[in-house]
């Protein structure tokens, strides 16, 4: 029942356990050849063997084999041809080959090239062009022309921006205010106006609004209160909300979000591709 994502469920565990100082309790070996199993010979990664090639999924493969310091048992060459095949003539990009077209498959498609050394492969002039064209006149971004802001989107368009080096295509504060808007009373943050808060939703906007250097603009104090509450104290995971069952989707991102307050006890994380500095090295991007 869980093919369908398992890959992405590796990244999310390996991640968070690489998060937590605790990498070294994974089976690096295994599983390492079980992401390389998914590998198909369009040169993407499928969520298990016998699926087809997501970019989503490809993704996660590369940021679990940079995690596990096996990036150079990855084919490079093909994977970032096959992210090339996916880029649109207006600039965007389908996840896969069924052309659905989403602003998260550019951050996908720049993290991963990048990742591999690879960006100059894309039309990144083009796939900006198109980024910019989602950007909505309150500040946020849609998942395409005309669609209303959201937070993981704008997540998703300002991280593929700071790859590009283009984030002075937009204004940083109008973007900052519309995110800061998203708390709500219990602390939490939402995903779009008049939603509940989610615990996932605290690394959409806060890495957004550490991206654009506008961190300061949460009450991290009330923020941090509503992701231990969404923590289960019997299985040690978060939930999306309080008294929900936790998983290990909203785990990752609620640790990932106390690491960008600089909590001592955990890795420090990267804002943008979601994954500690230290495993990165030399593959972070400067900012500031």
């Amino acid at each position: 029942m869980a093919e369908h994502l398992r890959v992405s469920g590796i990244y999310w565990c390996a991640n968070a356990m690489d998060l937590t100082k605790n990498l070294d309790r994974m089976s690096r070996d295994e599983i390492v050849d079980y992401v390389l199993c998914c590998r198909n010979s369009d040169g993407g990664y499928g969520p298990a063997p016998g699926h087809d090639s997501h970019l989503l999924h490809t993704l996660c493969a590369v940021q679990t084999l940079i995690i596990f310091d096996s990036l150079e048992k990855a084919d490079a060459d093909s994977i970032c041809k096959y992210v090339q095949r996916l880029q649109q003539e207006d600039g965007s990009f389908c996840g896969d080959q069924s052309g659905e077209v989403d602003t998260r498959f550019t951050l996908c498609s720049f993290a991963t090239c990048h990742l591999l050394g690879h960006l100059s492969v894309l039309n990144v002039d083009s796939a900006v062009r198109f980024l910019m064209r989602c950007y909505n006149t309150d500040g946020g971004f849609g998942t395409r022309p005309g669609s209303e802001s959201h937070s993981g989107q704008i997540y998703c368009c300002v991280g593929a921006l700071a790859i590009a080096g283009r984030l002075a295509e937009i204004d940083r504060d109008r973007t900052a205010e519309w995110l800061a808007f998203r708390q709500c009373d219990s602390g939490g943050l939402n995903g779009r106006p008049e939603k509940l808060p989610d615990v996932c939703y605290s690394w959409w906007v806060l890495a957004s609004l550490s991206i654009l250097g506008r961190l300061h603009f949460i009450d991290q104090s009330a923020m941090k209160t509503f992701i231990y509450a969404c923590q289960d104290d019997e299985t040690g995971g978060f939930a999306d909300r309080p008294g929900d069952c936790a998983d290990p989707f909203h785990t990752v991102f609620g640790i990932a979000a106390l690491s960008l307050f600089g909590d001592d006890t955990l890795e420090t994380v990267d804002p943008i591709f979601c994954m500690t500095k230290k495993c990165l090295k030399n593959k972070r991007i400067e900012m500031f």
